[in-house]
């Protein structure tokens, strides 16, 4: 089974973990502009580790179809401010640094980050060689965005995006790779459902999964409601998602995404 390494520890994914979403950002789509204040990031990223994530997922820069863009400055300024905060409240807390920019993620690995979760794939040329540089976990996301595909091309393309950027990161020196289908990332409605059926596929690639579905807009169209109502939803898929194979959820509702884990390990179990 797989196995990652966060700040010279071994952790195991034998059975799936959590990373819960700590977003400082004006405007994500569910949660933007709640946890601005040092106290409301504080008291989330304790509530995410007592409601049993593993890992906590910070991220500066919004990734919502048509967010608010903030400068580089202006993102290395916010991630060091929150880095620095979350690390002397929780010296122990695996922190994952949501960031496509490479000048972020190695400041955030000195400041203690022990992971990078880039949704952009490598957008950014310099980014495998930081990663490489500083010997840290990397999720590698399949992002769409500027190359519409036919659903049959999906699958293909998502391999095909895995393997070239696989043998790169390994090339740079990284050791720990995460794949990230990256669902809602330049994909339709109906690719996003086909890629959950086809979650599979990617357990021939050897790496662990990392699957983001948490209150998406693909489960609002289909319900037909608001972000806000969609917690049965993102627990269904996870569920689903987890029974196809993935390794790692990453959620805004680390509680129930934690009793979807309990209830999974003891069907798997049987």
């Amino acid at each position: 089974m797989f196995s990652l390494c966060l700040k010279q520890q071994l952790l195991s994914l034998d059975t799936p973990i959590i990373m819960g979403i700590l977003n400082i950002t004006e405007d994500s789509f569910f949660d933007g502009g709640k946890y601005l204040s040092e106290t409301a990031a504080l008291k989330r990223v304790e509530q995410i580790l007592e409601e049993g994530a593993t890992i906590v997922d910070l991220g500066a820069v919004s990734t919502k179809p048509n967010a608010i863009g903030i400068s580089e400055n202006q993102e290395f300024e916010t991630v060091y401010k929150y880095l620095k905060l979350i690390v002397s409240h929780f010296p122990e807390v695996h922190i994952s640094v949501d960031t496509f920019r490479s000048k972020v993620a190695d400041m955030a690995i000195k400041e203690g980050a022990a992971m990078i979760n880039d949704v952009t794939g490598g957008a950014d040329e310099s980014m495998f060689h930081v990663i490489g540089k500083n010997n840290i976990p990397y999720v590698l996301t399949h992002n769409n965005h500027n190359n519409p595909l036919q659903t049959k091309e999906l699958i293909p393309n998502i391999l095909s995006f895995f393997g070239d950027n696989i043998e790169k990161l390994i090339s740079s020196g990284v050791k720990d790779i995460i794949i990230d289908p990256g669902f809602g990332f330049g994909k339709t409605l109906e690719q996003n459902y086909y890629l959950l059926r086809q979650l599979k596929t990617f357990s021939m690639i050897n790496y662990p999964v990392l699957v983001g579905i948490s209150r998406k807009s693909m489960i609002q169209k289909v319900l037909g409601v608001t972000s806000s109502e969609t917690l049965c939803g993102t627990v269904a898929l996870n569920l689903f998602s987890l029974f196809q194979g993935a390794n790692i959820l990453r959620v805004h509702d680390v509680k129930q995404c934690a009793e979807c884990i309990k209830l999974f390990n003891l069907i798997y179990s049987q």
